[in-house]
């Protein structure tokens, strides 16, 4: 666009590089990238040069002298905008475009490989344009979320992710999985327009440091326990009655995932060996996965049935002389009034599960990143739904 015109091109069949120069005409004005004034006159020139997108195969460089100019307002001298690329960065709009395309698609380290470039110029872009859009976000609409933590590696440090349910995005990430967390998320929330009075309803395990957190930062939110993560603690105490029987039981060796899965999800040569030891209807394991049946049908009760249901059950779990069972029937109780109000919210952490295997599935391509800010930022571009304008 006017001023600037293509003054030459150059084609260097040997490199396989085609540079296109850059100019603008004589006595051109340009707007003062402080003040925004309009016509102002150059007092230098630097040449600057910009990766660009491929001609073809070839990889392409724009070139161009770059006027500077004088601020009327502070008097100080700076070099002004140009239409093709953005201050600071040595690629042109379009170029930074097309990396935003390809790391939605494969590691930033592969798609370095595919331009040629360097990874760490790659996670420049990627950390401009995510945090740009997140200055941007509107968060003032959201009522309802989910929190949960992933590790950025097997053994290694954690991020807590927080998740609008009703948009089905990440909204915010945060290093760290403590009480700290929601304190952070909230000061982050409202510097987004939103408000953590106007939170209605709150999803998460039964961690003790969430619930501590959001009872303080998130006054006004009901917690519901998420009921994957109540089934799972049945789960976890079906199969330590299983471990400790096994030691008389062999036959109860390799089982754990039969009793770990629904009827309807076991592969046949699974279902043969259930059939089999469901025979025997007095061993401890078989009874244990009653419970964890049971316990499962509560979610499928009419709201006005699911507390007296869950309080025969518990009743029922605690004389049961197993004491896995008994233990977790007395954690579910703890907890009884965030299980219940499943019924209500209808939220679970089953999107937050959606969005981990995204992470993982991007931790396992990348074989890990190199810091917790770059973790950060690939959450942000594949769940968070950001609106990236790089063009």
């Amino acid at each position: 666009t006017p001023p600037w015109y293509v003054k030459d091109a150059h084609f260097d069949t040997e490199k396989g590089q085609l540079d296109v120069y850059i100019d603008f005409k004589p006595g051109s004005t340009f707007d003062c990238p402080i003040c925004e004034e309009t016509g102002r006159k150059a007092l230098d020139t630097k040449e600057k040069t910009w990766r660009h997108l491929n001609f073809f195969q070839h990889t392409t460089y724009l070139h161009a002298r770059v006027p500077r100019v004088c601020c009327s307002h502070d008097k100080s001298v700076h070099q002004v905008n140009v239409p093709w690329s953005r201050p600071g960065s040595g690629f042109t709009l379009l170029f930074e475009a097309y990396i935003l395309t390809l790391v939605e698609q494969m590691p930033v380290r592969a798609a370095a490989r595919v331009v040629g470039e360097q990874d760490t110029r790659l996670w420049r872009i990627l950390h401009h344009y995510v945090d740009k859009a997140r200055e941007n976000e509107d968060l003032s609409s959201v009522t309802r979320v989910a929190v949960d933590e992933t590790s950025q590696a097997k053994g290694h440090n954690y991020v807590t992710l927080f998740v609008d349910t009703d948009r089905s995005r990440v909204i915010y990430v945060t290093e760290g999985k403590g009480a700290g967390t929601l304190e952070d998320f909230t000061a982050d929330f409202r510097m987004h327009g939103g408000s953590p009075e106007a939170i209605t309803d709150i999803c998460m395990d039964m961690s003790p440091a969430f619930i501590a957190g959001a009872e303080t930062h998130l006054p006004h939110a009901a917690i519901t326990f998420d009921k994957f993560h109540a089934v799972k603690l049945v789960n976890e105490a079906v199969d330590q009655v299983r471990r400790a029987e096994q030691r008389t039981m062999p036959a109860l060796k390799g089982t754990r995932y039969v009793w770990l899965k629904n009827a309807s999800n076991l592969t046949v040569k699974q279902k043969a060996v259930m059939d089999d030891v469901l025979k025997d209807r007095h061993l401890q394991t078989v009874r244990a996965y009653h419970f964890r049946l049971s316990f499962q049908e509560m979610y499928r009760q009419l709201p006005l049935d699911a507390s007296m249901y869950l309080q025969k059950w518990y009743y029922w779990a605690t004389h049961s002389r197993l004491q896995p069972i008994i233990q977790v029937a007395k954690t579910i109780k703890k907890h009884r009034n965030g299980i219940l109000r499943w019924f209500e919210s209808r939220i679970t952490n089953g999107l937050m599960e959606g969005i981990n295997s995204l992470v993982q599935a991007a931790k396992n391509k990348a074989r890990g990143y190199r810091s917790s800010r770059n973790l950060i930022t690939i959450i942000y571009l594949i769940a968070g739904k950001l609106n990236l304008q790089p063009v």
